[in-house]
């Protein structure tokens, strides 16, 4: 992991207006971010978005939005995660329309965990949908999952990237998947 006081500090000056110091953020965690997609994009072969066009994608999105101001690391992260579903779900959206004339089936399932990535499909964007409206009922949860399911972290790396215990992080991943699930079936 990267020297959090560094990046403390460049995130302050990013959030002053330094687009230097948001640039040197990035650079430094390229690294990261890139691992973070090429686990979320795993299994998807013969696909035109690759982990680093997902990466590229997200930090165009990032520096893209004036407003976007980081205060920590985790809101880093969690801004970071937020970018890279926009690009998912736009790159999904596409792909459907391209392949099927747009048309969508129902999903009603959401896995446990998504280790053999995301997929490029109906799946990530009924996700999407859901995911929305659970930030309008408890932004928290749909935190928990945006980590979890667009940057790969595990329930463990979610707890000390939020500072929080790795049982609360388990309790809300539960609590947010009931109600994702619950918004799946009922689309």
């Amino acid at each position: 992991m990267t020297d959090s006081a560094d990046i403390t500090l460049l995130l302050d000056a990013a959030r002053e207006g330094d687009r230097s110091a948001l640039d040197n953020v990035l650079s430094r965690l390229y690294t990261e971010l890139h691992s973070m997609a090429r686990r979320q994009l795993a299994g998807q072969h013969g696909q035109t978005l690759d982990a680093t066009a997902l990466v590229h994608e997200a930090y165009l999105k990032l520096i893209g939005r004036r407003e976007a101001k980081f205060d920590d690391r985790a809101h880093f992260f969690a801004y970071a995660a937020s970018a890279m579903r926009s690009v998912v779900v736009d790159y999904a959206r596409q792909r459907l329309a391209q392949k099927r004339g747009g048309d969508l089936h129902r999903v009603t399932d959401l896995p446990e965990d998504v280790e053999g990535g995301l997929r490029l499909d109906e799946e990530t964007l009924g996700l999407d949908t859901a995911l929305t409206k659970l930030a309008a009922v408890d932004q928290k949860l749909a935190q928990v999952v945006e980590l979890r399911y667009f940057a790969g972290l595990s329930e463990l790396e979610i707890a000390a990237l939020l500072e929080r215990s790795e049982r609360s992080i388990r309790r809300d991943w539960q609590k947010a998947r009931m109600f994702l699930l619950a918004s799946l079936k009922d689309s």
